[in-house]
């Protein structure tokens, strides 16, 4: 093992010891709080974990998108919200590392490593969610700045981040409609105005937030890249990476379910034996087991495209939709071998059943995955 691997094992197993002694005792009455894990949030600053893929030279912690996976797989395990924390704050920094200018990439992203601004991506509107060029949040050039106006919906770390990637139309008359599309990093100001906290039936204790801009005003040189128009495609690049933390996100809820059905099986007894030890219960088990390992392999070979710098929506569009369905399925199996008390809120197979549709919703739902997947099969296989 060389020292990169050996230090990639650490943090895993760094990562590993937090969940079990910061997460797991307080995710129950957390989650049906619906309370913001601000000590935990404290805690992953500490660990560096918003600076998990942000270079090194920026003060990050420069993992590998392989590595940031499993530590997104192993958090999920404990509680998906969390997850979802860091995965919204670092689509934002991938914008601008990958997209950012010289000045904006020094001013940001060692901000980013550390915390100090943390945040999301400003793209869904109530009208615009899988469309996104449908958007209507507009941004008008007025000398030194850009006024911005619109609605955005479904926004994570709104209310407790302050800075937020937001995707607006500086050119809303531009056909095709993409090339009126830019991004900019909007730190929170007047006009920014966090209008309501959405309740949801899972994914609790995250702030996800409806956000309202009026006359709100940005520097014109937050404009990533530079230059405008090309916002839809900056986006899109950072999606690669949001789909992956999904897929990880679905593994870890898949790997949890199995887990508890696993262990309740062996405890559980009816007819004078444990229920791991009838057959009907050992067929579900199964398939759990090997729905889980597929979707991981999957996302992880997703993970390595990445980092290889390949096109990669194709594979992470499969593993984003493999890992969703498996933590979908495995959630309501894991119910099922719990029988009634997996209905109960004192198991925590409750949760996992409320959390796993998110996943298939969130980043692009599973049913445009599955037309990623078709085209890239048809445009890489020509006849």
């Amino acid at each position: 093992m060389n020292d990169m691997q050996e230090q990639d094992r650490m943090i895993l197993d760094s990562v590993h010891r937090f969940c079990e002694a910061e997460i797991d005792p307080q995710v129950h009455e957390l989650e049906a709080r619906d309370e913001y894990p601000a000590a935990i949030v404290e805690k992953m600053k500490e660990m560096g974990l918003f600076g998990c893929i942000i270079s090194e030279e920026y003060g990050g912690l420069g993992l590998s998108t392989e590595v940031y996976s499993r530590i997104i797989e192993r958090i999920s395990r404990s509680w998906m919200s969390v997850s979802g924390i860091i995965n919204s704050h670092l689509i934002m920094a991938a914008a601008v590392q990958r997209a950012g200018t010289d000045a904006q990439k020094a001013e940001f992203l060692p901000r980013f490593a550390t915390g100090e601004l943390r945040g999301g991506i400003g793209l869904t509107e109530p009208d615009a969610g899988t469309d996104l060029q449908a958007i209507r949040t507009t941004a008008r050039r007025d000398g030194d700045d850009y006024v911005v106006n619109g609605t955005k919906t479904w926004i994570t770390n709104s209310k407790y981040g302050n800075c937020i990637a937001l995707l607006v139309k500086t050119d809303p008359k531009a056909e095709p409609r993409h090339r009126g599309m830019s991004l900019l990093l909007a730190e929170k100001g007047p006009g920014f105005n966090v209008a309501r906290k959405l309740e949801k039936l899972g994914y609790r204790g995250i702030d996800t937030c409806e956000l309202e801009f009026k006359d709100y005003r940005v520097p014109a040189d937050r404009l990533i890249g530079g230059a405008e128009g090309r916002g839809l495609q900056q986006i899109l690049s950072g999606l690669e990476l949001g789909r992956i933390n999904v897929a990880a996100r679905g593994v870890g809820v898949a790997q949890a379910a199995l887990d508890e059905a696993t262990a309740y099986s062996q405890t559980r007894k009816t007819f004078g034996k444990p229920i791991c030890e009838h057959q009907a219960i050992q067929l579900q088990l199964g398939e759990m087991a090997t729905r889980t390992e597929a979707a991981r392999l999957l996302t992880l070979s997703a993970a390595r495209a990445y980092d290889r710098g390949e096109r990669c929506d194709m594979e992470a569009g499969m593993a984003k939709y493999a890992a969703t369905e498996a933590a979908l399925e495995n959630a309501i199996a894991a119910m099922r071998i719990h029988g009634g008390y997996g209905y109960s809120k004192e198991y925590n197979v409750e949760r996992l059943y409320r959390d796993a549709p998110l996943l298939t919703i969130g980043e692009g739902t599973n049913e445009l995955q599955r037309i990623i997947i078709a085209k890239q099969q048809i445009e890489r296989n020509p006849a």
